[in-house]
């Protein structure tokens, strides 16, 4: 009787630690909202790209205020979390599900301020590519070497 009692609380401890284990392997990655990047590019977010693992999260931060986070039409997975946030706020969105998240701010979207988040493989990036073409002028220039990017990292 006790063996088996003492065999149970084992594989319940083992499991919570396993538990623990894989949420503790989980990590936040922090993007900028800025009028002025480090590079002299006015309203960016830094970094404009950022690769990440299921289960992990990106932290916003309103750096400068004036900004939010909102999606770009046609550039979030299917069944994935939509990045939203309201203006001048910091927010933190877990990613659970692999692709491609392209994300603006809404106040700058047409002066480029755009970003993207790409958890695990980017397997939306064709339907993400298709919907920057029909982005404002200098969101579509700056999509289109986010993209680069991500195609040099495949």
């Amino acid at each position: 009787m006790k063996k088996s009692y003492l065999q149970a609380a084992a594989c319940v401890a083992l499991g919570a630690c396993m538990a623990f284990a894989s949420t503790a392997s989980a990590k936040t990655v922090e993007v900028q909202e800025l009028n002025q990047g480090a590079d002299g590019q006015s309203m960016v977010f830094s970094p404009m790209v950022v690769h990440i693992s299921p289960g992990d999260s990106v932290h916003f931060v309103a750096t400068d205020k004036g900004h939010g986070i909102a999606p770009i039409d046609g550039m979030t997975p299917a069944g994935g979390t939509e990045i939203t946030g309201a203006d001048n706020a910091d927010h933190t969105i877990k990613f659970t599900k692999q692709g491609v998240y392209g994300y603006q701010c809404k106040a700058h979207y047409g002066m480029g301020m755009v970003g993207l988040v790409v958890v695990g493989k980017p397997v939306n990036a064709a339907a993400a590519k298709t919907a920057a073409d029909s982005a404002p002028f200098f969101a579509k220039n700056r999509l289109e070497k986010a993209f680069a990017e991500v195609d040099a990292k495949k």
